[in-house]
């Protein structure tokens, strides 16, 4: 049986059955699509997620205070034996490869200007803070390198706060209340949006030891620095470490790398990936289960016709192979319309929610694809088997 001869009985094969192979398709292809789309939403999470932590650059290094063995989040100040103060922060901008420091109070105060008054974040900071979070400054100028101690009354708004405040009308120069204390307006941040739910936009910058007197805090809540990219990160945390220990006589704080952040988000986020992908696998097993189903059928409806085959000439590989082809055509097809059913519902569904976020990378077209193919190739191997272990004389008494 020639290669010609082949094709067309397989082909014959599929389409004198229109139904069965269609629905047969159809569950592979509600499985690569299901694999496709939810993968999709699992990716653009993920790119998501990350392009939130990175949009402020990857050399940034926070020190939180408090001793812990998770994040380093400002939780652990219960814990901490000395504080973290603007002294610490004027220390550290001295060691070697640190290129700013910024101390960090956050808090939510009363705004009031020109009988608009509003409750919003206040952050206390330091100068170096638009250098830090790549924030530009839309009007006047950002808060001055003041002695930290004698910090002046001076206050940066953010862009949605100026409107909210001021509207159209130039604010520089203008006096706001900020927890009831008078603060002269210096300079416009530009629009920078949100940050994982935090709108700096909806902000005002004020310097941190005015921050620690509103708030009546002992502590910083973080410094944030940032350091030379060209430099290894660890020496860089080495010295800080060696810096503040000395200062406080012991390590009773937390840092944490940016880069530390990012591999630990991005495990989390890739293992939640392969599990939402998972789920959609089940639909895939399902589909490959219903090949297994009617490739037995139908080598029980052909016995006949493979005796046939044996009679003529047919190698048992050959009737292998043709079960097996026609296994994999079937899986090949649905796979295809389960791509263009997972893609296109991917598209839909970003159209339809932009806020979420969809992706499809090539290599997951790719990978589904062939997962297609081989669960064609799996689910088809026994049936085929079968076919081809018959004995031509009792397939054809079959008849």
């Amino acid at each position: 049986m020639g290669p010609r001869e082949f094709t067309r009985l397989s082909a014959s094969a599929l389409v004198t059955q229109r139904m069965r192979s269609f629905l047969t398709a159809l569950g592979i292809a509600v499985g690569i699509g299901s694999v496709v789309l939810l993968t999709s939403i699992g990716e653009g999470v993920h790119r998501f997620v990350l392009a939130e932590f990175t949009q402020f650059g990857t050399n940034l290094i926070s020190i939180s205070p408090g001793k812990t063995k998770t994040a380093g989040i400002a939780g652990g100040i219960l814990a901490n034996v000395r504080p973290l103060t603007l002294g610490d922060a004027e220390a550290l901008k001295s060691v070697r490869d640190i290129e700013a420091v910024v101390p960090l109070v956050q808090g939510n105060a009363s705004v009031e200007a020109r009988g608009h008054r509003r409750r919003t974040t206040v952050l206390g900071v330091g100068p170096e803070m638009p250098q830090l979070w790549q924030l530009g400054v839309a009007m006047g100028r950002f808060l001055p390198n003041d002695d930290p101690r004698a910090a002046r009354s001076l206050v940066a708004l953010g862009s949605r706060m100026r409107h909210e405040l001021f509207g159209q009308d130039n604010p520089l120069g203008q006096l706001v209340r900020i927890a009831g204390e008078r603060y002269r307006v210096i300079g416009v941040m530009e629009s920078k949006g949100q940050m994982l739910g935090f709108d700096l936009d909806d902000t005002v910058f004020i310097p941190a030891a005015r921050a620690l007197s509103m708030f009546n805090r002992e502590s910083l809540m973080q410094i944030n620095m940032i350091y030379n990219v060209h430099v290894d990160v660890d020496e860089v945390v080495q010295a800080v470490r060696a810096r503040l220990k000395s200062r406080h006589g012991g390590e009773d704080f937390t840092i944490t790398t940016q880069k530390q952040m990012l591999e630990t988000l991005g495990s989390i986020l890739g293992i939640l990936t392969l599990a939402v992908g998972a789920l959609g696998g089940i639909s895939l097993l399902v589909g490959g289960v219903g090949i297994l189903t009617i490739m037995t059928i139908s080598v029980n409806e052909r016995t006949a016709e493979i005796g046939v085959l044996r009679a003529i000439g047919a190698e048992r590989r050959q009737i292998l192979v043709l079960f097996l082809g026609e296994a994999v055509v079937l899986s090949g097809l649905g796979g295809a319309a389960g791509l263009m059913l997972g893609a296109g519902g991917a598209w839909l569904l970003g159209a339809l929610v932009p806020s979420l976020p969809v992706h499809t990378p090539w290599y997951y077209v790719l990978i589904a694809e062939l997962l297609a193919i081989l669960v064609g190739m799996v689910a088809g191997v026994v049936p085929a088997r079968n076919a081809a272990r018959l004995d031509p004389v009792e397939a054809l008494r079959a008849e």
